[in-house]
């Protein structure tokens, strides 16, 4: 990728976020365990305990290759 390695981790995902990062974001939609759904820069997080239409600020506590995890802060 143009010899950068921005926005990398150690599995070599292409993910816009990074664990510990804090975001203001409104939930999207519900996921099958009933997570709230947000998307940054295109990229799916699960937020535990958030709800459709819910505007929060969230922290990134897991990364995975194509979404990652997060809890609400606010």
């Amino acid at each position: 990728m143009f010899g950068s390695n921005y926005g990398k981790d150690e599995r070599g995902s292409n993910a816009p976020i990074s664990e510990g990062e804090e975001y203001d974001v409104k939930i999207e939609d519900l996921g099958r365990d009933g997570d709230g759904i947000t998307r940054i820069e295109g990229f799916v997080v699960f937020v535990s305990g958030a709800k459709v239409g819910d505007e929060v600020k969230i922290r990134i506590n897991s990364v995975r290759r194509n979404f990652g995890f997060a809890e609400v802060v606010e």
